[in-house]
């Protein structure tokens, strides 16, 4: 099986697990129809560009998208930040890449608890360890077909990197926000 592994910074762990199930390639930059045509599947972790519409039709399986909110909420860049600010449900989402930013269908979610003195950073670090082992744990059962994806249901909310604001200081108290 031939993989491409979308992500802006390859984590070691993560690239192991897809290479031990075949052969892997790893790209951070934008990817074109010409680039693709040779892979099985394509996951995207934390990739930053978006993915055309020419791409996802030409592709042989739809693409696997880890991200590290409860979608519908707080689709695009920073989600577990904005989860706090916005008070909306923290998890992970494996999904299905369609035309739009994080709206493909879901195929498996699980909602996160944090501790009282888990920091943005914390936070971060722990959404992205458990979107991790979400994926590995059902790693077998996406590809094969036995995970149904279901419609996301709602508006939800999205914001982009520019939402951020500057000032923004990763070791602060979650309850600070």
């Amino acid at each position: 099986m031939r993989i491409l592994y979308l992500a802006e910074q390859k984590k070691l762990n993560f690239f192991g697990f897809l290479n031990s199930k075949g052969n892997v390639d790893w790209k951070s930059t934008k990817i074109n129809v010409g680039s693709v045509k040779k892979y099985d599947w394509i996951v995207s972790y934390g990739y930053r560009h978006v993915i055309s519409k020419s791409v996802i039709d030409e592709i042989i399986n739809p693409i696997i998208n880890l991200h590290i909110s409860y979608l519908p909420y707080n689709r695009g860049a920073d989600p577990n930040y904005w989860s706090f600010v916005d008070k909306t449900p923290k998890g992970v989402s494996i999904h299905f890449i369609d035309y739009g930013l994080d709206t493909g269908p879901i195929l498996i979610q699980k909602k996160c608890k944090f501790n009282y003195d888990d920091t943005l950073k914390t936070s971060y670090e722990k959404l992205n360890l458990e979107v991790e082992k979400l994926f590995i744990e059902n790693f077998e059962d996406i590809i094969s077909g036995k995970i149904t994806a279901k419609m996301q249901k709602g508006k939800g909310s999205y914001h982009r990197k520019s939402d951020l604001p500057e000032n923004i200081k990763w070791d602060i108290n979650i309850n600070e926000i």
